[in-house]
């Protein structure tokens, strides 16, 4: 029994003056629109309408259940409005996770170009370097470097991070420029022990793809703390271009074995559980970082790549 759809046929009766109105409101017609409010009478056990050939005029009691009715009427109407809205412009919370490299250099100096695009959103970040169960319900969206290992998830590419091999100036011109992959061995290489592959260089070679372990004095277990290590002269090291690039751009720090370095394009994926309703403001932040960073905009030519 649709007890809002009586409830409704009541109400319009009232608001037009008559069942004719009402069905022509309601796209019914005027005895089917009748039967309804009859139907509500009967399971109420009370005369809402007196019936007269011109008018339809309220009881006591149909004036008392109007007066209650209507405001819920329209609440339901408000409320359907509200949502619907919602579906299509980007608002309220969303939860983002990503890794620090990309974080902290890139998207977070662009959120309030997002956030004056969407005033209406709400943002929250979690920026680290410990990648979240995909099967947790609590980030709408994950923004991850690196080859996708899961067939749950599904992903938009938002563009490609190189790594390029650089120092600051003044490690150079106290040590010397590496001019082959060998002269590393002399020199004070840094390397993020969080991702201890990181410590093997990569460089083309006319036998193939030769691959060099590198030392030195000093690591540590993130992205930042290399980086800084590296401007401040300690070492040469080898960081995507999402962390470098401002630096290599102003000079603080120099491409070098550009022609030898094997760049290994590594993929950055905005990713969400498969089966899942993406909402317009996941769907507003995807664009933005699409349209903000695909054509990766931190890349120096002089990487030579």
């Amino acid at each position: 029994m649709d007890r809002t759809a009586e409830m409704l046929a009541f109400v319009r009766t009232v608001e037009t003056g008559g069942f004719t109105a009402a069905a022509r409101d309601m796209g019914l017609t005027p005895s089917a629109l009748s039967k309804l409010v009859g139907r509500l009478e009967d399971r109420l056990g009370v005369r809402l309408l007196t019936r007269s050939t011109r008018r339809q005029q309220m009881t006591a009691e149909g004036e008392a259940f109007f007066n209650r009715v209507r405001p819920i009427l329209a609440a339901i109407d408000e409320a359907e409005a509200e949502v619907a809205e919602a579906g299509r412009h980007p608002r309220g919370l969303l939860r983002l996770h990503c890794g620090s490299a990309f974080g902290m250099h890139q998207l977070t100096p662009a959120i309030p170009r997002f956030l004056e695009a969407y005033p209406d959103v709400e943002l929250e970040l979690t920026i680290n370097d410990q990648l979240p169960g995909i099967a947790s319900d609590h980030f709408d969206l994950i923004v991850r470097i690196g080859a996708l290992d899961d067939s749950s998830l599904i992903a938009r590419r938002i563009c490609n991070v190189q790594r390029v091999i650089c120092a600051a100036p003044a490690y150079l011109e106290r040590y010397g420029t590496p001019q082959t992959p060998d002269d590393l061995q002399q020199h004070n290489c840094l390397w993020i022990t969080s991702l201890p592959a990181l410590r093997r260089w990569p460089f083309d070679t006319d036998d193939g793809v030769r691959v060099v372990h590198i030392s030195g004095n000093v690591v540590a277990n993130n992205t930042e703390t290399v980086l800084q290590l590296a401007l401040a002269g300690v070492g040469i090291t080898r960081l995507t271009d999402v962390v470098a690039g401002e630096a290599l751009r102003r000079g603080d720090l120099v491409p070098i074995l550009t022609d030898w370095h094997h760049v290994e394009p590594v993929p950055l994926h905005a990713t969400y559980p498969s089966g899942r309703h993406v909402a317009p403001k996941v769907r507003a932040m995807i664009d933005f970082l699409v349209e903000n960073f695909g054509h990766a905009p931190w890349r120096l030519a002089a990487t030579g790549k």
